[in-house]
């Protein structure tokens, strides 16, 4: 009698277990990124069968959005599992660059030879960071005078859909130069909004003539922009004059010498 209670309650077990199916399930199956960033789920594949089986891995991406699966780290396709075994995989989500702010439904497969498991994500897309830097007649060059100061008109475009916030504006430029920006921080910029930005260069005395590379850059925590503006630098009138008058003393000081010892 206890051998066949034993053995009536072990294939109850058994069948119990072979009740159980498989399963496909995320920690967090509704993400939020904004345009540009990778939604990043985790989840766990189990494998509830009495023998080990294949499951390809795929998923239903809106047009233009592409998935990556992996598993400890390196990129997969079909994940291996052994009977009762469980597996974590990593799914990498992008949107198109072309889409629209709005909660994506995304549905995730694993197939075997045995058994479909779907795992239904969500993603939902919050928008875009944008800025540029430019002028407000889009021309980027100027023409400097050695030893002065000249101030250029910048406007910060927000061309993103989301708000910016702290925008601080920097430069990069020969050495010896200096610029200041007024303001130096913009507070915020609304969507297809913009600020303008005074920027005063002071180019040192005595720079040699030629066009040189200033680069002023507006960021924020979200979105960066680079210009580039080309400076031609020219030689002051002051300095022609002072030049010619060099030119003048020494050409009258080698006459004056031949003059004097020219006639021993």
């Amino acid at each position: 009698m206890f051998l066949i209670g034993l053995s009536a309650n072990l294939q109850a077990q058994t069948s119990a277990k072979s009740d159980q199916k498989s399963s496909f399930k995320a920690s967090l199956f509704n993400l939020e990124a904004v345009a540009g960033e990778t939604f990043r789920y985790s989840a766990t594949l189990h494998n509830t069968a009495t023998e080990s089986r294949y499951y390809a891995l795929s998923a239903k991406l809106p047009p233009g959005w592409f998935a990556g699966f992996r598993t400890m780290g390196s990129p997969v396709t079909s994940v291996l599992l052994e009977a009762g075994k469980a597996q974590e995989v990593a799914i990498e989500v992008n949107a198109g660059p072309n889409s629209k702010p709005d909660k994506y439904a995304i549905p995730v497969t694993a197939v075997s030879a045995g058994d479909t498991l779907v795992l239904n994500l969500e993603a939902v897309l919050k928008g875009a960071y944008g800025i540029t830097i430019t002028t407000p007649s889009g021309r980027l060059s100027e023409d400097v005078t050695e030893g002065s100061v000249k101030e250029i008109v910048c406007t910060v475009k927000n061309t993103g859909t989301l708000l910016l916030t702290d925008v601080e504006l920097t430069s990069q430029v020969p050495p010896q130069w200096q610029v200041t920006f007024e303001p130096a921080k913009i507070e915020r910029i609304e969507p297809a909004g913009s600020a303008e930005v005074r920027a005063t260069v002071r180019v040192p005395d005595k720079t040699i003539a030629g066009d040189y590379v200033s680069t002023f850059t507006a960021k924020s925590q979200n979105a960066n922009s680079n210009a580039s503006f080309r400076m031609t630098v020219k030689t002051s009138v002051w300095s022609g004059w002072f030049g010619i008058l060099v030119i003048l003393a020494a050409a009258g000081l080698v006459y004056r010498l031949i003059n004097k010892y020219g006639r021993r």
